[in-house]
């Protein structure tokens, strides 16, 4: 008997313990639930995220047979009949280029560069494939400092990578961050991105796309993030630029330089003086050459990683937008006054098309 009631009482205990788990793992689901609502938004965004890959179609890996990879970055889908949206320094033209998409369920299909706009650095894309999950386009009128934002993309090619901050300012102009020859607004973020992140949606928490993730702002020329100071262009003139585009024919450049460029910010620039105590006191304006492709028209004329563009044409150069200006209105050859160490050189450089 006493065996038994040791038994019983034991059960008891333990059923006791059973039930205070349970509640306790109520609990805590129901807390994940309450504060788990980046996955909800992720969840409803995701599908129509794309990962973009730009291959020379001329030139092949020794080892593996397949086109080269140029460049690769982010876009998403905005009609469910094939239409993404990316940035335009994402895809602007280079001759010879395969432009591939890769979507959510891993298969890859050839895109076609439909229309870019080198000013606004927005530009679309259309894959055939109907059917598609598309992103839903909120407003950026209405977006307050302090909000909650999810950036995606794929950056470093790295496919539905998910990062996370609130909204620094909605409103900072192209001129308080070095991008003299732009007259528009972007929205301030600490949500990380990198290289491979430009054209991925930056997302409330309605799992609308408020903007179009553009770049990061770096504190020196090893292109570390300064405390993930990112911006994004507003959805507002992407929707603009989408209306335009609707309205006419593809215009997309057809000069090709073949550089990675980033444009000279006050900072930068204090740091190539301290690595370069030579470097001419008088520069104030220009454009980092951050690499340059092998065979490419910058790479057969001379310019070099670390060289500083000043003019071209005769024209100052303030930013990277100016050069895709020049590369779009312009003919035959371009004069470049370059920063090289102490010197200061001249290269022509014919872009090709």
């Amino acid at each position: 008997m006493l065996a038994v009631a040791v038994g019983v009482i034991g059960y008891a205990s333990f059923k006791e313990k059973l039930s205070a788990a349970k509640i306790v793992n109520d609990s805590l689901k129901g807390i994940r639930e309450k504060y788990n609502f980046i996955a909800d938004v992720v969840a409803v965004s995701a599908p129509s995220v794309v990962y973009i890959e730009i291959k020379d179609g001329r030139r092949f890996d020794l080892f593996t047979g397949k086109p080269i990879t140029l460049s690769n970055g982010s876009g998403f889908i905005v009609k469910e009949d094939g239409l993404i949206l990316t940035n335009a320094h994402v895809v602007v033209n280079k001759p010879n280029a395969i432009v591939e998409v890769k979507l959510m369920d891993g298969s890859i299909h050839k895109a076609i560069v439909e229309d870019c706009d080198l000013k606004s650095d927005l530009a679309t894309l259309r894959i055939p494939v109907k059917n598609l999950p598309t992103m839903k386009l909120g407003s950026s009128a209405d977006i307050r400092p302090g909000e909650w934002v999810v950036a995606m993309g794929s950056p470093l090619a790295l496919s539905n990578t998910v990062t996370v901050g609130v909204v620094s300012s909605a409103q900072r102009a192209s001129k308080e961050i070095g991008l003299w020859g732009k007259d528009m607004v972007y929205i301030q973020t600490d949500a990380p991105i990198t290289f491979g992140n430009s054209g991925g949606p930056l997302v409330n928490l309605d799992g609308e796309a408020i903007g179009v993730n553009s770049m990061t702002l770096t504190s020196d020329i090893s292109m570390k993030a300064t405390s993930h100071i990112s911006f994004a262009i507003p959805i507002d003139y992407v929707k603009d630029f989408l209306a335009k585009s609707k309205a006419k024919l593809p215009q997309v450049s057809k000069r090709y330089l073949g550089i990675t460029m980033m444009s000279l910010t006050p900072n930068i620039l204090m740091e190539l003086r301290m690595r370069n105590p030579e470097m001419p006191t008088d520069i104030k304006h220009g454009i980092l050459v951050w690499k340059v492709i092998i065979g490419s028209p910058a790479y057969n004329g001379g310019l070099q990683p670390g060289d500083i563009v000043t003019t071209i044409n005769g024209k100052p150069v303030y930013s990277a937008s100016d050069i895709y200006t020049l590369l779009e209105s312009s003919t035959g050859p371009l004069e470049m006054l370059v920063v090289r160490g102490r010197q200061r050189i001249t290269l022509t450089i014919t872009p090709e098309v």
